[in-house]
């Protein structure tokens, strides 16, 4: 269901309530506008007859006679003047069949439904009479008494409250209709916010949008124009990082393509010149102490490309310290670097903290971090001297810091420019994480230090 038909709904069944509210409101008044009707009635009827008994009295003289007001001369045209409609008032003490002088009951609107008499009748009962004393200063003057004929006043609240809520219902009415009008103008500018989604659902993420009046749907297009402008550069930088993923791969592929042409197209030419000497040797006696030494030369040549090898298939493998553990990883990453640099340089290991819990991408990472800048220390510097450490820091930290230094005497600034597949992809790993990469220069040489969140 649409917004604009539910809060016309809502505001229809608030309407409703308001104009039941208003219909009790006009019965209670209706009641009470018969007893006030009937309290006014005695009122005047009662004033009228003080001036007709003093009337009498002077002109009879005699303040002991009864009856100073006879019956004949108070119901006159003019004191039913002074009586309302369906108000009956009589005068105490009551003559010889003498009935009340009612007012003109006839004509007063429909007459009202039965439910409604019969609800009046057990909600608010009969209506009290009212007294009136016709003097204060003589108690023999007599009084005149007034009570509302109970059909006339049901009546007159039947016609009071027809009155009251046709106009009600008028007023109910328009204030819906109006309110319908202001609400669907207000809402319109929710259809430019659904049309902005759906493009920004289709990719078209950068969608302005005008400037709303209503404070809470500017606030709502504000953020819609936020979120596709950081989607448009979401997307843009992952754009960029495709690129950038697909330059790396082709630039490892032609790294390992000039190693294995290098190393292994160099060390198989040798064998194989060194095994046609040995082919064309073979037959003369006099060569042995020559082909004991192209044999070594071969041997020495299998080495290396077994050692080759080897480093190019530790570095594409899968890092294991994803399963074995990151302590246990760094460790066997130093022996190796160290078994195959016996002199120089000197690798030192340094760890401060637990990381028995530490796998998954976390280790990865750090392992990748370890070795990708042992490796440029080792191939790139002349150190003599080369530090990892590797602390874990808890509280509100909860990170993982790993920082290789060396003595080699680089030059900070032209690695943190470098474009190399190597840093780039370290760089990329931690800042997946959520961590950060940063190049420095140390006392002797570069350091590089990467932080990476324990939370990812």
């Amino acid at each position: 269901m649409r917004l604009v038909l539910q809060l016309v709904a809502r505001l229809l069944v608030v309407v409703a309530l308001c104009l039941g509210a208003a219909t009790v409101w006009a019965t209670i008044d209706a009641y009470r506008s018969v007893d006030r009707a009937t309290a006014a009635s005695a009122e005047r009827v009662s004033q009228a007859l003080e001036a007709l008994y003093w009337r009498e009295l002077l002109l009879r003289g005699n303040r002991t006679r009864e009856h100073l007001v006879p019956v004949s001369d108070w119901r006159t045209i003019e004191t039913m003047k002074l009586i309302s409609p369906g108000i009956c008032v009589r005068f105490e003490p009551v003559g010889a069949f003498e009935k009340p002088l009612c007012g003109q009951s006839k004509g007063i609107g429909e007459s009202p439904p039965l439910w409604f008499a019969a609800a009046v009748q057990t909600l608010f009962g009969t209506h009290a009479a009212v007294a009136r004393a016709i003097s204060m200063r003589s108690d023999t003057a007599g009084s005149v008494s007034a009570v509302a004929d109970p059909d006339a006043a049901i009546s007159l609240a039947w016609l009071h409250i027809v009155e009251n809520i046709h106009v009600a219902l008028l007023m109910a009415l328009a204030i819906a209709f109006f309110a319908s009008l202001a609400i669907a103008h207000t809402l319109a500018p929710a259809q430019q916010i659904v049309v902005a989604l759906q493009r920004m659902a289709h990719g078209r993420y950068r969608t302005p949008l005008p400037r709303f009046q209503s404070m809470e749907l500017a606030m709502i297009g504000q953020a819609v124009g936020d979120l596709g402008e950081r989607l448009a550069q979401a997307t843009e930088e992952r754009a960029v990082l495709t690129r950038r993923l697909l330059e790396i791969r082709n630039d490892e592929r032609r790294v390992l393509a000039r190693e294995l042409h290098d190393e292994f197209g160099q060390n198989l030419s040798a064998i194989l010149a060194f095994a046609s000497i040995i082919e064309a040797t073979g037959a003369q006696e006099q060569a042995r102490g020559d082909v004991a030494q192209d044999a070594r030369m071969i041997s020495q040549a299998t080495h290396r490309i077994l050692a080759c090898l080897r480093d190019t298939l530790n570095r594409l493998r899968h890092p294991p310290a994803e399963e074995l553990g990151l302590e246990a990883c760094l460790v066997s990453l130093v022996d190796s670097w160290r078994s195959q640099n016996a002199t120089q340089p000197m690798i030192q290991l340094d760890m401060q903290g637990d990381f028995a819990d530490v796998r998954g991408a976390v280790a990865a990472t750090a392992y990748r971090v370890a070795q990708e800048c042992l490796t440029n220390s080792l191939r790139h510097s002349a150190a003599r001297e080369i530090v990892l450490r590797i602390e874990r820091r808890t509280g509100t930290e909860n990170a993982l810091l790993i920082r290789v230094e060396d003595d080699g005497g680089g030059d900070a600034a032209k690695v943190e420019q470098s474009t190399g597949f190597g840093l780039t992809g370290i760089r990329e790993r931690v800042a997946a994480l959520g961590g950060s990469l940063s190049i420095a220069r140390a006392k002797r040489g570069v350091s590089v230090a990467a932080t990476i969140p324990l939370a990812a």
